[in-house]
């Protein structure tokens, strides 16, 4: 195979570097305008027709030509089937990585998940009081590649939470069934499955049809279709991000194999030719090692082509005066995936601020943290880390306040809420705050 792999070279002290490294960033999170207004009429048209929209747009799409929607709802059975039909290696990992996802959520849910209250001086009682959400649709990629980790990812955490319905689509193109992905589905505890994707899919959980229950809230990644299907039912149904290609920033100080980074680089161009590998490294000696393995290794890959476009369009390898100077230029860029591959990591963890996850010593690949680590793969990508967080138990938990005034309360924040009332024009509700001060009048008795 004669593919050829050349990130761009980049050097922080050079006087075009902002400009490069501003061009090399960009990535428009906007979706083709075509791609938009389809979107909106398959919303529409499944809100209005239901499964029967449902069942032509996936004949149209995924070439899976059915009579009824039963025939795209994988039972329990045939997900335990597949469990139990799969290599005993597979069961076995599908398992150990469940648990360890379940146990990072639990430990997740306990640390501030909880219901909580506290009454003042006065006798008044303040709180909030923490549910799951009754339903949730999950939706899994079934495209290019199947991902039964972003089953577990997204399931297990729901239903730690507590939710008491989880819905899963995933599409199935030609009809054929990932297994190890209806296994994970009957590990992580999904209670009904359907074969269908794209954005009828995501207007099937968003609206309900006769045969697909509506949800409160999709998460899981997909396509430009589904991204834009999610950002136009969000305020209809609730969403976990509207997520972009995936991304990887190594922060090196040159002790690590360059065999290793180049193949961290790898792992996430080979999702999707607009995933972007970056290397920040203060050694210009150990940017050519790792430019030399990537040469040495990408022949060998599988999914090398992907690999190649993905780092000729997107991938860069930055020469910084420091590695104080590659968390500066870290924290900018606000990664998805961030590998510090130091001899000392914890030396440099504390200055780094945004990041979806932070793999700390060369010991840590990513693919760990996608897989089996524990904590949750589902990220924020094109530098969205500034202000969101992963994926994650609260993510299917809402929060009510409870309030609870007691008579001598009132008397105080009655004036209050009067005076602020009468500011704002809003005399009903300073007329309900008065009504309840100086004389309590005698309650009402049920006979």
């Amino acid at each position: 195979m004669n593919l050829a792999a050349a990130p761009a070279r980049l050097s922080s002290i050079a006087s075009t570097f902002e400009a490069q490294f501003r061009a090399r960033l960009h990535w428009s999170a906007d979706t083709d305008a075509a791609i938009e207004q389809r979107v909106a009429d398959i919303l529409a048209d499944v809100q209005q027709r239901g499964d029967a929209a449902v069942l032509e747009y996936t004949a149209r799409f995924d070439g899976l030509n059915v009579a009824s929607m039963s025939a795209l709802e994988l039972t329990q059975a045939e997900l335990k089937a597949a469990f139990d039909a799969i290599p005993a290696a597979q069961r076995d990992a599908l398992q150990a990585a469940a648990k360890r996802v379940r146990s990072y959520h639990e430990a997740q849910k306990k640390a501030n998940g909880e219901s909580w209250s506290y009454r003042d001086e006065d006798g008044t009682l303040l709180g909030q009081k923490v549910t799951p959400l009754d339903r949730v649709g999950i939706y899994v990629p079934g495209g290019k590649a199947a991902y039964p980790s972003s089953v577990l990812m997204n399931a297990i955490p729901a239903h730690v939470a507590g939710v008491a319905e989880i819905i899963m689509v995933v599409p199935t193109p030609k009809g054929e069934k990932n297994a190890l992905v209806l296994a994970a589905a009957y590990v992580a505890g999904v209670t009904r499955a359907f074969t269908i994707g794209g954005a009828q899919a995501v207007a099937a959980l968003a609206y309900g049809t006769a045969s697909v229950p509506a949800v409160d809230k999709i998460t899981g990644p997909g396509n430009a279709y589904v991204a834009a299907a999610k950002r136009r039912v969000f305020g209809t149904v609730g969403i976990d991000m509207i997520a972009g290609p995936s991304e990887i920033l190594v922060l090196a100080d040159g002790t690590t194999p360059a065999d290793w980074v180049a193949m961290d680089l790898f792992s996430q161009a080979e999702h999707d030719e607009l995933a972007q590998s970056i290397l920040l490294c203060p050694d210009a000696a150990y940017i050519d090692e790792v430019q030399a393995a990537i040469n040495r290794l990408l022949p060998h890959m599988p999914r090398a082509e992907i690999i190649a476009k993905s780092l000729n369009g997107r991938g860069a390898l930055i020469h910084t005066c420091s590695m104080e100077e590659a968390c500066v230029i870290s924290n900018r860029i606000a990664p998805e995936h961030l590998e510090v591959s130091s001899r000392d990591p914890h030396r440099w963890e504390p200055l780094l601020k945004h990041a979806g996850a932070i793999f700390l010593g060369a010991y840590t690949s990513e693919s760990l943290g996608d897989y089996c680590a524990g904590p949750n793969h589902v990220l924020p990508t094109s530098g969205t880390a500034r202000f969101s967080s992963p994926l994650g138990v609260y993510d299917f938990q809402k929060r009510s306040s409870i309030i609870e005034v007691s008579e001598q309360g009132a008397q105080t924040l009655g004036q209050i809420a009067s005076v602020l009332a009468h500011g704002e024009g809003l005399q009903a509700h300073a007329r309900a705050a008065e009504l309840r001060l100086h004389a309590v009048p005698e309650m009402r008795v049920n006979k």
